[in-house]
């Protein structure tokens, strides 16, 4: 194969199943279908700005394609984070991601977790609220003035909830298979002590709901992980709704890694920043995290479908640490 056709083949998987690969290519170079299959089929020689236009159209580095062969490996990051108001920007980055992943007719992600998964906090408002408050104070740099104490009578934004509403949706729709360890929910339940402890959260009957949602949030996975479906709080899980895979591994400490597979096709997130990702599409880097994800699942407990005596165990010891927490508050 010669080397443009090895090139319209790497930008291939760039682009949803259910759209054409010349439709693409015509778009970008603003050319008739017909030129753009003659450049497909390398009929047509590529000049440099049309592999500049095609590079930018697609979304993917020449470097990515030149370095094939060597040990190099290419990282993308998300759009540069906003300064008015990175949380919006953040959780638009992240639908547009799922709804990449969703265009897959045959799709599955593996995410090896250190820390709750962000969206998870999303299933109650109040949990959804909190953890938007801590980003926003903690962890993301905003422009605007932030509110000095947490409230519950300060409701989420309509934007933020929207935003997190859709990104439930598109998550509850992709097959997920997830690794956990005991330490999953710490750092949730550490940020919520310390918001306490420091006084940016208004009272103690408002950090009391915080772990109450904490509580009702562990009910429902613990509920998703008895079915081995997804489900929408409130809600019977549907047939559209995706399988859930929950793995328990107490020797592996998770580090947020995130494995898609596309189709035929695989890309890895690695997690930075707290709350960003970079993915790569490496076909070899991905081919390992693949393999050392298959050996960690062979390593652990099902907790999904079966296994229920296992399952029950370990959901009770997650409402233990919260338990202990509330008493801490109360005593």
């Amino acid at each position: 194969m010669n080397t443009q056709a090895q090139f319209f083949k790497r930008l291939k998987p760039s682009i949803s199943p259910y759209s054409s690969l010349a439709a693409e290519v015509a778009t970008a170079l603003n050319v008739s279908l017909d030129s753009a299959y003659r450049r497909i089929r390398g009929d047509k020689l590529l000049d440099f700005d049309e592999i500049s236009l095609l590079c930018h159209g697609f979304n993917i580095s020449l470097d990515e394609f030149l370095c094939l062969n060597s040990s190099s490996i290419l990282f993308k990051a998300g759009t540069i984070p906003a300064q008015e108001d990175p949380l919006k920007q953040w959780m638009e980055d992240v639908i547009h991601q799922l709804q990449y992943i969703n265009s897959y007719p045959k799709k599955q992600l593996y995410h090896l977790i250190k820390d709750l998964p962000p969206y998870h906090h999303f299933y109650h408002p109040i949990l959804a609220s909190f953890k938007f408050f801590f980003w926003s104070k903690s962890i993301l740099q905003q422009s605007h003035p932030y509110p000095e104490k947490f409230g519950i009578s300060r409701s989420i934004s309509n934007t933020y909830e929207n935003l997190s509403n859709r990104i439930l949706r598109a998550y509850s729709q992709i097959p997920s298979t997830e690794i956990w360890n005991k330490d999953a929910l710490n750092t949730t339940l550490r940020q919520i002590e310390t918001y306490h402890q420091m006084g940016l959260i208004e009272n103690s009957k408002t950090t009391t709901l915080i772990y109450e949602s904490v509580l009702e949030v562990i009910g429902h996975l613990e509920k998703m992980a008895s079915e081995g479906k997804k489900s929408l709080p409130g809600h019977s899980s549907t047939i559209e709704l995706g399988e859930y895979r929950l793995y328990l591994n107490d020797i592996v400490s998770g580090d947020n890694t995130l494995l898609a597979e596309l189709g035929e096709h695989k890309m890895t997130f690695l997690n930075h920043s707290v709350l960003y990702f970079v993915g790569s599409k490496d076909k070899e880097f991905n081919a390992g995290v693949f393999r050392n994800m298959e050996n960690v699942i062979k390593k652990s407990s099902l907790m999904s479908g079966t296994g229920e005596i296992e399952r029950t165990q370990v959901f009770n010891k997650l409402r233990k640490k919260v338990y202990a927490k509330l008493d801490a508050i109360h005593s």
